[in-house]
């Protein structure tokens, strides 16, 4: 009889989920009701089992009821992207509504249950699933013949017409998981966690705007009556399909219908379109679908689109569109992070800045907002190199600076988004915020904070200088060439000035505990044979003049520390209030984390425990889109899933930019 319960409960879930996800639920859950259960579940069956038999059998003929069809109506991502409406209107499920409800009210008998036991005795043996100990559930793959979503009555809400609103799953509950599982899993099964109860994925992951409007600063700004020039900026890891198609170990807890790019492209554009961004960034974008898909797609809702493809052998990349309507591009600079013979910078990964112009209104002057920077980057993954990431964020800040910085030596507003493969207060995330890092000893796998190899016997340590003088790059981030000239006045260790001492006594001692570095703290330095000449007319204290001014540029160099001064601060808190949760932004192998970020320039207030404290600025953050916590996400299955196509959740911010007169 529980058999015959599981049946028809199956047969009305079946239009709604992938076949094999239902297969491994009532599997699971099969053989487990107590005699009260059997009862409730004998009152759902009447309920919600109308229209599951066919029209062309009589009542009598209960021990034919079919555990799968053989219509071929719709299966995998062609149910998913059905829009419910259309199933509800559909003609066998109004024939098996109207024609049946009558003959199953009839199978209340008790006659008519042992007739039924009996038949569903004879069911064949592929129908029962063993299922792994330590794994997830496996489901038997349905044979290609036997199709889902025969006639089975379906009544559920249509919430919104939109593809992704519209792909119902079943929700994860622990209460369903047997106290005994057989040792050995079925071949050739499609591993899923199961989920017993119907939710849709659109409750499940439901993500709440966040409106900031009503912060002090914002709301001092409204009282003054000073307009601003509103934005929306979205950041987004797509997933490139290359990437799912060489790792699909790392998505074996999804149906494969959903990892198909057919499937997974019009749910991503409909997520852009429905948050509608002024500004996108997005990370893992594949090469010819941009080109052939994604730029067409992006122009005709009115953005003006950049690519950067990564260099070597990858076929992703970084995009930033902007819509044509909002901004004006005033200057362009795509980023290579590859530098041959530098095994600090020996990855493919890349960056775009760019710097816009918003447009205003007509009769505003153009001027009397500021330009904005905007940068997107995908930095290195490897959690055990963190040096390359470290030097990567290094490049990609110096050409900020260039990008952003005023004639008046001051900066325009800056965006940095991207995809750092670093987690929140971490080394490298605080370098960003806190616009300081001191690097010199520290193990190259803590600076993104990922993973955590301290019991390694030998781990790569981050060693000053960082990157050779011959990058071009100062350890304050910023163009050797473009560095800002120094104020009138300040005192400078230069040769003149160094000049000063040269009849000192103690320059012309070596410090007893100095270490002897060739070239370098010797106190008779290789003269070049231009220089050879002068030098032996120079008297025996000018050589400790040398030593001192070789000394002080190593000291320069090997400090360790690296700067910069941007003042970036993030969009998100990272934690959830409301949960006690820590906030994430991808989920690989069933991990939440937070890789994904928005910077955005604001003011420094003051430093608190080596933290640097930020208000807002002439940059305004009026709303974000909140984030969602690890939990929440394995209710869905992680990601990605019907719902969301990437293994990343996109970011969302709203701005505000002062407008300065009238």
């Amino acid at each position: 009889m529980t058999d015959a319960f599981f049946t028809c409960r199956k047969n009305v879930l079946l239009a709604k989920s992938p076949s094999t996800q239902i297969e491994g639920v009532f599997a699971a859950t099969r053989g487990r009701s107590a005699p009260e259960e059997q009862e409730a579940l004998l009152q759902q069956w009447l309920e919600e089992g109308a229209g599951n038999l066919p029209a062309s059998e009589s009542v009598p003929s209960v021990g034919k009821i079919p555990v799968t069809f053989t219509s071929d109506w719709f299966e995998g991502s062609d149910l998913l992207m059905t829009s419910l409406s259309d199933l509800n209107a559909s003609p066998e499920v109004t024939r098996c509504a109207d024609q049946e409800l009558s003959d199953l009210n009839a199978l209340d008998s008790s006659e008519l249950q042992d007739h039924a036991v009996a038949e569903l005795s004879k069911l064949p043996a592929e129908e029962t699933v063993a299922v792994a100990g330590s794994g997830p559930w496996a489901a038997v793959v349905p044979q290609t013949h036997h199709q889902v979503a025969g006639c089975a009555g379906i009544n559920v809400e249509v919430l919104n017409d939109d593809p992704a609103v519209l792909a119902w799953s079943l929700a994860r509950d622990a209460e369903t998981v047997p106290p005994e599982l057989p040792a050995q899993p079925v071949q050739g099964a499609v591993p899923f966690y199961p989920v017993p109860a119907e939710v849709p994925y659109h409750e499940i992951l439901w993500r709440d705007w966040e409106d900031l409007s009503v912060q002090p600063c914002v709301l001092e700004q409204v009282s003054k009556n000073t307009p601003l020039f509103e934005f929306r900026v979205m950041s987004y890891n797509i997933l490139a399909q290359d990437l799912v198609e060489q790792g699909l170990d790392l998505y074996v807890h999804c149906h494969p219908d959903i990892l198909n790019w057919n499937y997974r492209l019009p749910n991503l554009l409909q997520e852009i379109q429905h948050w509608d961004p002024d500004v996108l960034c997005l990370q893992e974008v594949q090469e010819n679908h941009y080109w052939e898909q994604l730029e067409p797609t992006f122009k005709e809702m009115g953005f003006a689109c950049f690519y950067k493809r990564r260099t070597g052998t990858k076929t992703d990349g970084c995009a930033v569109c902007y819509k044509q309507s909002r901004f004006q591009l005033i200057s362009l600079s795509p980023i290579e992070y590859f530098r041959p013979g530098l095994d600090v910078l020996n990855r493919d990964n890349v960056g775009l800045v760019l710097l816009l112009q918003p447009v205003l209104p007509e009769g505003l002057d153009p001027k009397a907002v500021s330009p904005l920077c905007v940068a997107n980057t995908h930095v290195l993954f490897n959690p055990r190199r963190g040096d390359i990431k470290l030097a990567q964020v290094a490049l990609l800040l110096a050409e900020i600076d260039k990008m952003a910085r005023t004639t008046e030596g001051s900066y325009c507003p800056v965006i940095l988004c991207g995809d750092l493969n670093s987690v929140p207060d971490s080394p490298l995330y605080k370098f960003i915020r806190n616009g300081e890092l001191s690097y010199h000893g520290m193990p190259a796998w803590k600076v993104s904070g990922q993973e955590d190899f301290s019991q390694q016997l030998y781990s790569r340590k981050l060693l000053a200088p960082l990157w050779p003088s011959s990058l071009g790059v100062t350890d304050k981030c910023q163009y050797v060439n473009l560095c800002q000239p120094k104020k009138l006045g300040r005192r400078e260790y230069s040769r003149d000035f160094l000049l000063q001492f040269r009849f000192c006594d103690i320059a012309c001692e070596r410090p007893p505990e100095l270490v002897l570095l060739e070239g370098v703290t010797d106190a008779k330095p290789v003269a070049s044979a231009r220089e050879h000449s002068a030098v032996t007319a120079v008297p025996k204290r000018h050589h400790s003049l040398s030593f001192l001014g070789k000394w002080w540029l190593f000291v320069c160099r090997c400090s360790g520390i690296i700067q910069h001064g941007l003042n970036l601060t993030s969009v998100y808190s990272h934690f959830l209030p409301q949960r006690g949760r820590p906030e994430v932004t991808t989920m690989p192998m069933g991990l939440g984390a937070t890789v994904d970020y928005i910077f955005y320039s604001a003011e420094p207030v003051e430093n608190r425990g080596g933290r640097r404290l930020y208000k807002d600025g002439a940059l305004k953050l009026l709303g974000r889109l909140s984030l969602l916590s690890e939990d929440v996400l394995l209710m869905a299955n992680g990601l990605p899933n019907p719902f969301c196509s990437s293994d990343h959740l996109c970011l969302l911010a709203s701005f505000g930019l002062e407008i300065s007169s009238l």
